[in-house]
């Protein structure tokens, strides 16, 4: 089933998250000491609001994520000897207050002027720094109106003003797994050819998102953090792999030198593509996919072509957009073959 979409709405939708963000920037140029890190982090520390706001509506969900790496990493990670070490040689001393550890790592909220480390990997690090739309988002028409008796303009009303002001949306896939993609394949190349991180984790969209926190609230009943239905997981494993595609040409777009990182986003970009090969090779009938087989093909993947590597991702942002937006994966079922089972889910895996 194909769903039907409001262009425009989207495209404005995007317009203005790319405004907020630019708004962003430029508000953090008045806040003296605070505005560089400010800059660095992915998250505007003025505008999170943290995750007990978000649990006094999403207890369950809260309650999951607390068993979950994202929750633990705000404990365990500094104290590991690969986490000091890559410091050391990024000349990192506090590892959740400074450098490029933060920004992927952990939630910073505003305190007294001041950015300062709230938690790891928080709700707001995937659905958006909450302050401006965190209370849009919980009304449903007023003091008494519910979810249940909310009507249907108020709640595409809801939605609309919720995005606009900055809240990624389990319906936007694209953009909520981008959030994935921007940390799981390392943006930093110093970070890699000096400090000795990965190139990037191991990442697969389905794989990594359905053995924790399910990131499934809106499809199924957030008590049981119930696994995706088939159809989703199909949506996921193709859009997450254009983006894997997509941020792999981005790294290879912005390496400067002939060294680990480059090297290894290059490596990702050509099992990316072959990925997409496999797909294609499946039969799986949406235009999209033949696409993106072309754009993999005609990619040239070598330094110093960072006009043409990003105009290729781009193209790819476009077909992985396309895909999130028109489809809903029961046109995906000759997918099922490519993936992942439940043995290969990254964590603990729920029974609801």
């Amino acid at each position: 089933m194909t769903r039907t979409i409001d262009r425009p709405l989207l495209e404005a939708r995007t317009m203005i998250r790319h405004i907020l963000a630019a708004l962003v920037l430029v508000a953090a140029t008045g806040l003296g000491a605070s505005a560089a890190m400010a800059q660095e982090l992915r998250l505007d520390p003025a505008k999170v609001v943290g995750p007990t706001a978000c649990g006094d509506c999403h207890e369950a969900s809260i309650a999951a994520w607390r068993d979950t790496h994202h929750f633990a990493t705000f404990k365990d990670m500094p104290r590991t000897s690969e986490a000091r070490s890559i410091a050391d040689k990024m000349g990192i001393k506090r590892i959740k207050a400074e450098g490029d550890c933060v920004s992927c790592h952990f939630t910073s909220k505003l305190d007294e002027g001041k950015p300062e480390t709230i938690g790891g990997i928080t709700c707001e690090s995937c659905h958006g720094a909450g302050k401006d739309w965190i209370e849009v988002h919980s009304d449903f028409g007023g003091k008494d109106a519910t979810a249940e008796t909310e009507s249907e303009a108020h709640r595409k009303a809801r939605w609309a003003q919720s995005e606009a002001a900055g809240m990624i949306r389990p319906g936007d896939l694209y953009a909520l797994a981008e959030n994935c993609y921007q940390c799981h394949t390392v943006p930093k190349e110093d970070l890699v050819n000096t400090g000795g991180h990965p190139a990037g984790s191991n990442f697969e969209l389905v794989a990594w998102s359905q053995g924790e926190v399910r990131h499934n609230v809106w499809y199924n009943d957030a008590a049981s953090n119930a696994e995706a239905t088939q159809n989703r997981k199909r949506l996921m494993f193709l859009v997450g792999q254009a983006l894997d595609l997509e941020y792999a040409l981005r790294g290879v777009a912005k390496a400067t030198a002939k060294a680990k990182y480059a090297v290894e986003m290059a490596k990702r970009a050509k099992r990316s593509a072959l990925r997409i090969k496999a797909i294609s090779d499946t039969g799986v009938a949406i235009p999209e996919v033949a696409a993106l087989l072309k754009i993999a093909g005609s990619a040239k993947v070598s330094l110093n072509n960072e006009a043409a590597l990003t105009a290729a991702a781009d193209k790819v942002a476009e077909q992985a957009k396309s895909i999130a937006s028109n489809y809903d994966g029961s046109e995906l079922a000759a997918l099922d073959g490519l993936l992942p089972s439940a043995d290969a889910y990254k964590g603990k895996v729920y029974t609801p």
